[in-house]
């Protein structure tokens, strides 16, 4: 069902406003990248044009999804706070899969983690949906019909039921028909990590990583940086 909930032709115009930050910030022309955390691989798909990508996610149902639309990329199913390549790349993205670190250790694991598979002088990115300075209640509607029949319609709301602490909550509501016209509705919660974005920036400094911010064009916090020596 993932593709009809976010296909790759969501993220054209996101990766069009990621990718000369991507390729511009490290000290040499990068031309491999690890994403950690990277889903059912819609925005790896934008940018595998442009780089030899490495693909992580922790469910391997998600890793799957990746293969198909991107077999020409190397895929690992691990946890971006913990997994271990043994090896580094020219730059290391983590996208909206760091909303489900809901500590500040979580965070600065999976932080701590991009800076050691990114060589000096390449380039870490990490995109929050939001920080705490930009969260608001929110509400999307959206969903795919597929060729064989099957499609998908959503809505996606999110508020904060205690601004004290460092989560909040988005709630799900998917209505799912099968080929055969057979409808279901599917419901979850997600827990997301809040944090401001100034801790952003003292994780990424701590973890060897000069990084600067800027709002893109969703109103999102992009964090960019080189790790230094």
């Amino acid at each position: 069902w993932w593709p009809l909930l976010s296909p790759a032709s969501e993220y054209e115009e996101e990766a069009a406003d990621l990718l000369p930050a991507l390729l511009g910030t490290s000290d040499a022309p990068p031309h491999t990248m690890l994403e950690l955390g990277a889903g059912g691989g819609s925005l790896a798909w934008h940018l595998k044009a442009h780089l030899t990508l490495t693909l992580t996610d922790l469910s391997p149902e998600m890793v799957a999804v990746s293969r198909t639309v991107n077999p020409e990329c190397e895929h690992v199913v691990g946890d971006m706070r913990t997994i271990d390549l043994g090896r580094t790349f020219d730059l290391v993205l983590i996208h909206d899969a760091i909303m489900y670190c809901t500590t500040p250790e979580d965070v600065r694991a999976a932080l701590a983690n991009a800076a050691r598979h990114c060589r000096t002088g390449g380039a870490v990115m990490v995109i929050p949906d939001s920080v705490a300075e930009t969260l608001e209640p929110d509400t999307h509607t959206g969903g795919y019909d597929a060729p064989d029949g099957r499609a998908l319609r959503y809505i996606e709301w999110s508020w904060d039921p205690d601004p004290t602490d460092n989560s909040f909550e988005t709630v799900y509501a998917f209505v799912l028909r099968t080929a055969k016209g057979d409808v279901d509705v599917v419901h979850e919660v997600h827990r997301n990590g809040i944090f401001p974005r100034a801790s952003w920036l003292a994780w990424l400094a701590e973890a060897g990583i000069d990084a600067d911010t800027r709002r893109d064009p969703w109103g999102r916090d992009v964090f960019v940086g080189r790790k230094r020596a």
